[in-house]
């Protein structure tokens, strides 16, 4: 689609098709979305995924799966892409290499990838998931030297390095210490952020803003979704049982600079579930 095209479509009432319409134009912040939570349209039709993304009023993205390529395009086809639809990338998400030594990864060809990324106009890059065989006191030891390697490469490139939580940091390691207050202990605060996923964290039984009081200004980075009352699954933001008003009214002092809707799986389809999200986030204020 060409962007003329595109933007003629969005003009006429293409999002017709979606019952939120288009962006609220008064809004401040930006419309923000983690790619993953539609992989299945993304790995089918990567261009037609982001133009959907953009005409349901998303203007920011986080991507995964960088592999030496961006869902099998280059950093120049992909760039297109996003300058047609009107979309940036925010963020990016990498996984440590220690297991599966594939390209993008923090042990794999890492310069080549803060290269692309920094092409792309991306402003962090986040390790994303540790994969239960990496899940040991042995590799969890290694975490610290290994972001902080990571991170000074990402920081000679203007890229801010982070670390994506989901619920097993949360668990002990010796002396009664997380493995999550572990890595924040042990990496420099200026090097090493943190992408708080506020399910994960709310399905270990913690609250967000007791870590924002003893880590403050560590946590630029957030995932929004919500989890269903009984059952801990996913759901639609506003649908579920965290209090995001009470998390909200903290961001000034967990650092939050960008946040991110995720949605990792639905009854619906993922599109519906976006939009309900999507509706209930601008119609109310705290999101902005």
């Amino acid at each position: 689609m060409q962007r003329k095209d595109f933007i003629k479509l969005s003009s006429l009432g293409f999002l017709g098709l979606y019952s939120c319409g288009i962006s609220n134009v008064s809004r401040k912040k930006p419309l923000a979305v983690q790619l993953y939570t539609i992989r299945d349209a993304v790995s089918e039709n990567p261009e037609k995924a982001l133009e959907k993304l953009a005409a349901l009023g998303f203007t920011e993205l986080e991507i995964y799966g960088y592999n030496g390529t961006f869902f099998g395009k280059n950093k120049a086809e992909f760039q297109a892409i996003l300058k047609q639809t009107g979309l940036k990338v925010i963020s990016s998400h990498h996984t440590t290499g220690t297991i599966y030594k594939d390209k993008g990864t923090l042990l794999y060809g890492w310069e080549k990838s803060v290269e692309d990324l920094h092409f792309i106009g991306s402003k962090y890059m986040v390790c994303s998931y540790l994969f239960p065989e990496e899940r040991t006191v042995e590799n969890y030891k290694k975490l610290p030297e290994l972001f902080g390697k990571a991170a000074e490469t990402t920081k000679k490139a203007g890229i801010q390095f982070a670390y994506h939580n989901h619920d097993f940091e949360f668990e002990e390691l010796e002396d009664h210490k997380s493995v999550y207050d572990f890595i924040l202990e042990n990496t420099s605060p200026e090097l090493v952020k943190m992408e708080l996923d506020l399910y994960w964290i709310s399905k270990a039984g913690l609250d967000p803003l007791a870590y924002f009081e003893k880590y403050p200004g560590r946590f630029p980075l957030w995932h929004v979704k919500d989890m269903k009352a009984g059952t801990n699954k996913f759901t639609e933001i506003g649908n579920g049982i965290i209090n995001f008003k009470r998390i909200f009214e903290a961001k000034e002092k967990a650092g939050l600079k960008y946040w991110f809707l995720e949605q990792d799986s639905s009854d619906k389809d993922i599109f519906d579930s976006i939009a309900i999200s999507k509706k209930y986030i601008l119609d109310h204020s705290y999101f902005k």
